[in-house]
């Protein structure tokens, strides 16, 4: 069950995406929220709601597709947290989550643009699971960490590397306006296994990232588990859970985009997040 927001008219709805249709879900009594997302009875009601209006589906391509969480009370990044990207860097797997913070602002809509910053001249991709939580969670342990997530969506991580290392730490590189892509469904956990989805990434067709979540190194219940003893996690945060090797800075030589670019991150059950790059 893929939820999709998006419009067609200029009001947000929720609707499930169904291969190239979408079908709304403005008929629902209850409200279509994070937390809701976590109960199994809730999404039966989606289930039976979805049969009743299937022939009031759209298609896809009439609708202007939104991203699934438009304004996150902040969405929370882990470094080097697949095992082939930490190769390519040759750097030693971490003891723990290395963690970072990406701003809210950051996030655009499936099909817009990514801009370019006239200041950064290194500007890259990386296709990231992202974590959307459903539940207030505080001190979450592993075993139970999956009941309090909502689901899973596909991020692009866009960074400039040249900020990134000049600050050495990464808030300006990764927080620039349009540099958080995200959609273009939300999947919820009880739908897909978050330890077992093959990832990619392309730029103009060509495919730069390819790889599974089974390469991570601290899977989605460790990752709750730490951030929710540091920081308590609430409805509609979002955990951005690390990028597979094969990012344009670490390339020889290094391949980064550029205005004219079309970037296109993949993750299995969730679909295809496209976005183009242009100027500032």
């Amino acid at each position: 069950m893929q939820f999709t927001r998006y419009t067609t008219d200029g009001t947000p709805q929720w609707g499930i995406r169904q291969d190239d249709e979408i079908v709304p879900l403005n008929g629902l009594r209850e409200e279509i929220t994070y937390q809701q997302l976590t109960d199994p009875g809730f999404l039966r009601v989606v289930e039976d709601a979805v049969d009743a209006a299937e022939d009031r589906a759209i298609p896809v391509e009439d609708a202007k597709l939104l991203a699934p969480v438009p304004q996150p009370g902040k969405i929370v990044c882990v470094g080097l947290n697949y095992h082939d990207h930490a190769e390519e860097q040759n750097e030693e797997v971490p003891e723990r989550p290395l963690l970072f913070g990406k701003a809210g602002t950051a996030v655009t809509n499936p099909g817009d643009p990514i801009v370019h910053p006239a200041a950064i001249d290194e500007v890259d991709y990386e296709v990231e699971l992202g974590v959307v939580i459903g539940r207030t969670a505080k001190d979450v342990s592993a075993a139970d960490a999956r009941d309090y997530v909502a689901g899973y969506t596909a991020i692009n991580d866009v960074s400039g590397r040249d900020a990134q290392f000049e600050d050495e730490q990464f808030f300006r590189g990764k927080s620039y306006d349009t540099f958080a892509p995200m959609g273009p469904t939300l999947v919820p956990d009880s739908e897909l296994d978050p330890s077992s989805l093959d990832v990619a990434c392309r730029v103009n067709g060509e495919t730069k990232q390819s790889s599974n979540t089974e390469e991570f190194i601290f899977d989605v219940p460790e990752v709750v588990e730490y951030i929710s003893g540091i920081t308590t996690l609430r409805p509609g945060d979002v955990i951005s859970t690390g990028t597979p090797g094969g990012v344009g800075i670490f390339r020889d030589p290094p391949e980064l985009l550029e205005p004219g670019d079309s970037v296109d991150v993949e993750i299995e059950g969730i679909g295809t997040l496209t976005n183009p790059v242009i100027g500032e």
